[in-house]
């Protein structure tokens, strides 16, 4: 008789990110616009038309204010527009754990449309290397191996709606869990051994060593972040 169990969390990821989104206007193409024109009035910014996107799969976001809003829009020629944001989020991510700490990954960020269906608004990653991290970036527990970006569809009683996914495949840094969880276990049950070197009369020695060791390794497994 064989079996399998599947171990399984959620967990939430935090992200600093710019969203970069461009299109084409033709209602801005004007003659006289032979530069790129920069808007950073809040006002000017929210009377141009601009595609309302959301994150389904986040539980937190915010808009950065520090020290100004920070949003962008730029007017090239020919009615291209850029426009940028800088927003702070909280993203949940369903983890298989079974093979902790040796496990590898895959957690998805998404970028759908709001309002407009794939009739009014289609939705694509740039050709060129759309998604790009922080080159300095770290992270404590686990290795990012690879960035897919991919294209989606959902679909309501009203329409079908664009939307991109980003998956990030990690890998678990073992180095992290062998300072942290594998060294200090180990060095635990090598000290519960030294009561097999005790004199048997002492019994109270003994029961100490055991029941300190065993309450040890209890509240360090306890305290395992995943």
């Amino acid at each position: 008789m064989t079996g399998s169990y599947s171990a399984q969390g959620c967990q939430d990821y935090q992200v600093d990110l710019y969203l970069r989104q461009a299109w084409v206007d033709m209602r801005l193409n004007h003659a006289n616009l032979t530069e790129p024109l920069d808007l950073n009035d809040p006002n000017l910014v929210k009377a141009l038309w601009k595609p309302e996107v959301y994150f389904p799969n986040a539980k937190h976001a915010e808009f950065q204010f520090v020290t100004v809003p920070n949003v962008l829009v730029r007017i090239n020629p020919m009615g291209e527009i850029l426009y940028m944001l800088r927003l702070k989020l909280v993203f949940a991510c369903m983890m298989e754990l079974s093979k902790f700490p040796l496990d590898s990954q895959v957690c998805t960020m998404e970028i759908a449309s709001f309002s407009k269906t794939m009739k009014e608004l289609n939705l694509s990653w740039k050709n060129d290397d759309p998604i790009k991290m922080y080159k300095n970036m770290r992270m404590p527990q686990f290795e990012m191996e690879q960035i897919v970006p991919t294209t989606c569809q959902e679909s309501f009683q009203i329409g079908n709606y664009s939307c991109l996914v980003a998956e990030f495949h990690m890998r678990r840094a073992i180095g992290f869990h062998l300072v942290q969880s594998y060294l200090p276990t180990i060095l635990i049950v090598v000290i519960s051994w030294v009561s097999f070197w005790m004199d048997v009369d002492s019994v109270p020695g003994r029961t100490t060593l055991g029941v300190t060791t065993l309450l040890t390794v209890s509240s360090k497994s306890s305290g395992y972040n995943y």
